[in-house]
Parts: structure tokens; C-alpha cells; sequence
């Protein structure tokens, strides 16, 4: 009946509809399961797990193609497209004013995790277990960051010759999201038992469409403004069509230095999601320089920004390839046990030490974060901050303008490091970045000593 050997339109129609179809049946989950909500288990990961476990890396019973892994580099290139679409015009010193210890503790947080990760594969896990030196990396391109990262730099190893990268990503991206829920809302009961939150006193506090998702009619947001006459055209076209031509162009663009540069005789492969990116940030300044933004509604860029991410993880989960996975089983426990440990030593040790107030509700957010996605983190958070008291949410998002290019080249600048076997200085000098950073902040007044967090815990 399905034909899925031979990729057509009808092809790509079917894996759109079952992909879809999967994320329904994860929603329906998520709002009636009761387990589920407990856990806070996102519909796109279960969708995610149905294809991988129904799929074609699986028992084969739903009529998917084995294209879920193209899907995901496209996708990611999609996201990444939209990420400066969507990010407000702020100057560098109203970041820095307003958000400087949020700023250190997120740029921090990015370089310690993937340094010392990446540090642990070169000099333990390679030597003892014989991976590829970049396996420890693969933790925090799945942890810090998630679904899309892993399958970025899944994309951009396979074209160096590295074809377990991907499910290897995947696997981490997945365990990241899931103990991320797990432990996070565990942390959360622990907190309020010691009296550590301060805006909610008991976890059974929780609303509960956070549990559920589903909103009651008097709760729900707007979705964004109309910007353009629907006479004209619809208001979602417009926007899609902006995504996607930067998408499109980023391709575009990859393709052209693939044909026309070469290093070492080979073709010059610039990962898409990169000049996605470049031409995203194009994009949004001429569609600044001409006025044009003004019709551009940023809500509902990250609208589109967050299906591509839904779909994105529904596909990333169902392209992980098991065999790959069980060939690596020890090593990857190893691994995700030590990601683990280092993220919580992380997340909660210098939040305690760079926030002067409300350090719990921004460490937990970073922590759902910095161990799966960024909506994880607001689920999080929503649960000790119903109300956006801390306004950890819109101190994060300023504080992160500054960090996302520097995420970009950290993504970048890895499988180069690996190819060209000087990995382990990257990583050392991205730990050496990391150690400036925590200077910079005691030297600004950032940093609390042991003596100033028990003044304050006194004063509560």
C-alpha cells in the first residue's frame, strides 16, 4: 500500500501525516494520562518515542520513511532561521546593566558543560572504551543543547565520516529531556520542603492546565496581532514566508561555498543551520533598516519557531538508530551519569553563588534548560513562579542575546576541533573561558562568598 522506498511528494505527505498524527496522540496522552503529567513528559518527545518505537528503526509497523533524519537538519535550519526574527533590538549595555550576573552564569554555564564533558571523553572515555573523541561532546550537544543542537552537529559529523553522531545526540537530547522533567520536579519538592522557593509553598499548588496543558478559556494567551490585510494575504503566510526564505537562502548558501571553496582538496561543508542563521541575522537587519519589522509580529515568528522544534524532536527521537545505541550502551551510561553529575554541580552550586535573590527559581530554570529545551525550563519555572514574579524569564531572554552567537560558534568550531584532532585544546580553552568568566563577575560584585549567602538566608 505505502511505497516508501522511492522518496515522492506523497512520501513526504505520508511521514508529515503520520508525524502529526503521532503528536495528536502524544497531546491526548499528556492531557488525559495522569502519569504522564506528572512527569510533565512533553507530547513532541512521546511522538518522538511512538515513531522510534512503531517506526522504521523499530518494529516497522507505521509507514514512515527512513527520512526523519533529513527532516531534522531541515527543521533545525528552520529554527535556527527564525532565532534572530524573533529576538528584540537591545544595545549591549542595557544587557549588561540590567542582567550582568545572569549573563555570566548562562555564558558560564554553556562553556563549563560542554569543556569539561568534552575534557572527560578525550582523556577518559576514548582511552578506556575507544570511542570516537568526540563522544563526550555528544552529552552536551544533547543537554545544553537539546534536540536541534544534536541534530546540527549530527548532520555536520556524519559529513565527516562519523555516522553514529546522530542517534548518538538523539539518545542524549532524550535522556536529557526526561530526567531534566524527572529530577527537576524533584528538586522542586525538595525545595519547598526547605523553604527555598519563593513564590510557592507546596508543590501541590500547581495549576492545573501546567499539569495537563490544556488552558480554560479565561487563561488563554494571544498567539500574536494581525500585521497585513488577510485581503492581501494571511498573516501566517507572510511570516512563514520570511522563515523559510532564510532557511532556503542559508541553504543556498551552503551549497554555494560547497561548490566554489575546497580545504585540503575537499568540499568546504558549512552546516546549514549556520548560514541559516547568518541569513536570518541579514534578514532582520534589512527588514530593520527598512521599517519593514514593523509588520513583522515577533510572537508569531516564535510561534513557527516552536512547531519546527515540536516537529523537530518527534523526528530527532524516531531517527535514532538502536543498534548504534546498544553498541555503545556502557560508555553512554558512563557519560550521561557524569553529564548529569556536572550539570547539578552546575546549575545549583553558582546559581546559589550569583543570584542574590530568587537564586532557586532561576537555577531550575537553567536546569530544565541546560539538560533538554528551553520550554522544559518554563515548565520549570512556571511551577515555583506561577506568576513571573522573579521575571527570571525576561532577565534570561536579555541575558542570552550576547550568548547566542557565541553558541553558534561554539557549535561550529567542535567537529572542525575534532577533525582536525586538536579537540582537546579547544576544549581546555573553552575551560579557560569558562574560569575568566567567574574572575569577571567577582570582580563586578557578582559573586556571593559563603559569609554573604548565610547574611542572606539570615535575613529571610
Amino acid at each position: 500500500m505505502f511505497d516508501l522506498t522511492n522518496f515522492t511528494p506523497w512520501v513526504l505527505f505520508s511521514d508529515a501525516g503520520m508525524i502529526l498524527a503521532l503528536l495528536l496522540i502524544g497531546k491526548l496522552c499528556r492531557a488525559k494520562i495522569k502519569f504522564i503529567q506528572k512527569l510533565f513528559i512533553p507530547p513532541s518527545l512521546i511522538a518522538g518515542i511512538l515513531a522510534l518505537a512503531f517506526g522504521p528503526n523499530g518494529l516497522g509497523w507505521l509507514p514512515i520513511s527512513n527520512n526523519l533524519g533529513a527532516y531534522s537538519a531541515i527543521l533545525i535550519a528552520v529554527v535556527f532561521a527564525a532565532l534572530p526574527l524573533s529576538s528584540p533590538s537591545v544595545k549591549f549595555s542595557e544587557v549588561a546593566g540590567k542582567v550582568g550576573p545572569m549573563w555570566a552564569y548562562s555564558q558560564f554555564g554553556m562553556f563549563f558543560q560542554w569543556a569539561v564533558l568534552g575534557l572527560l571523553g578525550v582523556i577518559l572515555l576514548t582511552p578506556i572504551f575507544g570511542v570516537h573523541p568526540a563522544f563526550g561532546i555528544m552529552c552536551p550537544v544533547g543537554f545544553y543543547g537539546g534536540h536541534g543542537t544534536a541534530a546540527a552537529m549530527g548532520a555536520t559529523f556524519q559529513g565527516m565520516g562519523w555516522e553514529d553522531a546522530l542517534s548518538l545526540g538523539m539518545t542524549t537530547a532524550t535522556v536529557g529531556v526526561i530526567l531534566g522533567v524527572i529530577c527537576g520536579v524533584l528538586f522542586i519538592k525538595l525545595a519547598t520542603k526547605k523553604h527555598q522557593t519563593a513564590y510557592v509553598t507546596d508543590f501541590a499548588e500547581l495549576p492545573d492546565e501546567l499539569r495537563s496543558g490544556l488552558v480554560p478559556e479565561e487563561k488563554r494567551d494571544d498567539l500574536g496581532k494581525a500585521t497585513i490585510s488577510s485581503i492581501s494575504l494571511e498573516h501566517y503566510s507572510l511570516h512563514l514566508g520570511i522563515v523559510f526564505v532564510c532557511a532556503f537562502g542559508g541553504y543556498l548558501l551552503t551549497q554555494l561555498v560547497k561548490t566554489n571553496f575546497s580545504v585540503g582538496g575537499d568540499p568546504l561543508d558549512i552546516p546549514v543551520f549556520l548560514t541559516a542563521y547568518l541569513v536570518g541575522l541579514l534578514g532582520k537587519f534589512l527588514l530593520d533598516k527598512t521599517k519593514a519589522s514593523y509588520y513583522v509580529e515577533q510572537k508569531t515568528i516564535s510561534n513557527i519557531s516552536g512547531t519546527a522544534t515540536d516537529l523537530l524532536v518527534a523526528c530527532g527521537v524516531g531517527a535514532i538508530n538502536l543498534k548504534v545505541v546498544t553498541a555503545n550502551a556502557l560508555p553512554l551510561v558512563v557519560l550521561l551519569i557524569l553529564g548529569i553529575a556536572v550539570t547539578v554541580f552546575l546549575c545549583f552550586y553558582f546559581a546559589r553563588h550569583l543570584y542574590k535573590e530568587d537564586w532557586f527559581e532561576k537555577a531550575i530554570f537553567a536546569w530544565g534548560w541546560w539538560t533538554g529545551t528551553m520550554a522544559i525550563g518554563i515548565a520549570l519555572l512556571r511551577i515555583v513562579d506561577p506568576k513571573n514574579e522573579s521575571h527570571a524569564l525576561d532577565n534570561y531572554a536579555l541575558a542570552f542575546l550576547p550568548c547566542a552567537p557565541v553558541e553558534i560558534i561554539l557549535i561550529l568550531s567542535v567537529p572542525f576541533a575534532a577533525k582536525g584532532g586538536w579537540l582537546l585544546w579547544l576544549c581546555l580553552g573553552y575551560l579557560v573561558l569558562s574560569l575568566l568568566i567567574l574572575l569577571f563577575a567577582k570582580k563586578k560584585g557578582w559573586w556571593l562568598s559563603g559569609k554573604q549567602i548565610k547574611e542572606l538566608n539570615q535575613a529571610k
